[in-house]
């Protein structure tokens, strides 16, 4: 039975590494109904479980799983296992919205490693606890916050966030572990970028790029052109973010990424309207345009229609804006979006008042910026000079990798993960564990025996009983005890005694994990088993995904 229930664990872990992962949660499954006396071996089941559902997007069913691994591995005191838990928990509660929950599993996680001496678990978890500030200081903002303006404490929680991801690059430097170096880089390139720190973020992203190159990782290093795009925009270097988005822009296409390909179109069209070059910015524009509706994004297409009805009433061309502008109105009511019809409305009103005073009286083209209907404030792509953005939220759709915190539409904040995952909505905010989910486990953990004996009845993350043992002035001799001090024979039948009944006790607790098989001896005892399980430590992060770490 048990090499059965260890067959289809690692099947499970194969299924998970070739993305199978509901095939991966299926196997697991049914190595739970066989289950294992091997705790450690049922430690990797509960983890892998959880990394599979992470990424099914299923955090309330990761959490159930990651929390019985930490409840198991610090009821058995295996430290090692229950740091891997507690960064596992902390990441899936980022995701998930709970910010202030995942800093409790980053702490616990951090003062394991240091205990333990373990600088690749330290820096680890300050990658981990960079991730979180920077979630919490998105959810502290308001929508479309410009760079360098969010509120102060979100400011402050970004700096937190910047001073992790520093240390985590100290201690990654310190074990000559360049891969780990670029995702440090990438991420503080982006925490800077949101700081208004454009210069220290551009120097960020240079690095970045060299060790993707270095790796000849094209999705790192089309990443870290896109943000250095992004980045130079803001430092108004336009010839220098057209290069980047061009560089990007080929390795989109290399890689077969059509949604990213449709925003850097987006992006080098607002940077050739910065540079003045407004019938380049047509082009992209135009681009933009049959990629959105080829992949059937009306939001995406929405708005590409808006800023070209604007650029072409900035060009004089009234006919070909009053169609952008219409189709607009028709995108904006389809969708509902009653602001971007109001003003869809608004800008076609004006538009036919210029065509008509310019048919009654003869006007030539107006080829400037002022002309009715352009809803400039400067110039498109950078704060306080840019085109208004239409009142659509969200930038081109989550089909078009949406718009990332900063609002420049060419930026991959996610720096090297694929999607940041800290930036996703809880699927479910009540799935997967009680609101006092914090409080609890601090509880327990506040709890823990020196002999770590704990009940673990009802959910996993329940808190133990109230002990039962008086203070100690109130406490009284136990029958025998003055006894067996006195005759060392009979102590050490006493103290054998307790041990047993400490580990039937343990048995009992231990029997409300699922999956687990209580082996006993002659005695009724529960006897240790070998740990059998490895491998667990990433196999459930989705390639290119690295802000999914798991531990």
């Amino acid at each position: 039975m048990e090499s059965s229930c260890l067959d289809l664990a690692m099947e499970g872990q194969r299924c998970c590494r070739l993305g199978d992962y509901r095939g991966g949660v299926s196997f697991f499954e049914s190595a739970i109904q066989v289950g294992t006396e091997d705790l450690q071996l049922l430690s990797a089941i509960y983890s892998q479980m959880g990394n599979a559902y992470f990424q099914l997007k299923e955090h309330g069913r990761a959490l159930e799983f990651y929390g019985y691994d930490f409840t198991l591995t610090s009821t058995i005191g295996d430290e090692a296992g229950e740091a891997k838990a507690c960064g596992n928990l902390a990441n899936t509660l980022t995701v998930a919205g709970r910010c202030d929950e995942a800093v409790f599993f980053c702490r616990r996680h951090l003062d394991i490693t240091r205990a333990r001496h373990d600088k690749a678990g330290q820096a680890q978890a300050r990658y981990i606890l960079g991730n979180v500030f920077q979630a919490k200081a998105t959810q502290m903002s308001w929508s479309g916050v410009e760079p360098g303006h969010f509120p102060e404490e979100a400011a402050a929680a970004l700096r937190e966030a910047a001073q992790h991801y520093e240390a985590n690059l100290h201690l990654v430097k310190e074990r000559g572990d360049r891969a780990a170096e670029g995702l440090a880089f990438g991420k503080l390139g982006h925490t800077y970028h949101l700081l208004g720190d454009f210069q220290t973020a551009a120097a960020a992203h240079e690095q970045r790029l060299l060790i993707a190159q270095e790796f000849r990782d094209q999705l790192a290093e089309r990443r870290a052109h896109c943000n250095l795009g992004s980045t130079n925009v803001y430092l108004g270097r336009y010839d220098a973010a057209v290069h980047h988005y061009k560089k990007t822009l080929q390795l989109t296409r290399q890689l077969k990424e059509r949604a990213m390909e449709a925003q850097v179109c987006y992006s080098l069209g607002n940077t050739y309207t910065l540079l003045q070059d407004f019938q380049t910015a047509v082009t992209y524009y135009l681009k933009h345009l049959a990629i959105a509706q080829e992949l059937h994004d009306r939001v995406g297409e929405g708005r590409v229609c808006w800023t070209l009805g604007n650029l072409h009433t900035a060009l004089g061309n009234h006919q070909q804006a009053i169609s952008f502008t219409e189709k607009h109105l028709e995108i904006a009511m389809e969708t509902g979006d009653t602001n971007g019809a109001a003003t869809a409305r608004m800008n076609l009103l004006d538009l036919r008042q210029v065509l008509e005073l310019k048919s009654s009286f003869n006007v030539p083209p107006d080829t400037s910026s002022s002309a009715m209907g352009v809803k400039y404030q400067g110039s498109p792509g950078q704060p306080g000079s840019r085109v208004e953005a239409p009142p659509t939220a969200g930038g081109p759709t989550e089909k078009l990798e949406s718009q990332k915190p900063g609002g420049d539409p060419g930026s991959d904040p996610a720096s090297d993960p694929a999607s940041d995952p800290a930036s996703d909505p809880a699927s479910d905010p009540g799935d997967g564990g009680e609101d006092g989910f914090l409080d609890l486990l601090s509880r327990f953990q506040s709890h823990r025996m020196d002999d770590q004996r704990c009940s673990l009845d009802g959910p996993p993350f329940a808190p133990p009983p109230a002990s039962s043992t008086p203070p100690v002035a109130e406490r009284q001799s136990a029958p025998g005890l003055d006894a067996a001090s006195q005759d060392p024979g009979r102590f050490l039948a006493l103290l054998a005694s307790c041990q047993a009944r400490r580990l039937d006790d343990q048995r009992v607790s231990l029997s409300r994990f699922p999956g687990l098989r209580l082996a006993t001896s002659a005695t009724g005892r529960l006897r240790p088993q070998a740990s059998l399980c490895g491998g667990t430590e990433e196999d459930g992060a989705e390639a290119g995904d690295e802000d999914s770490v798991f531990t």
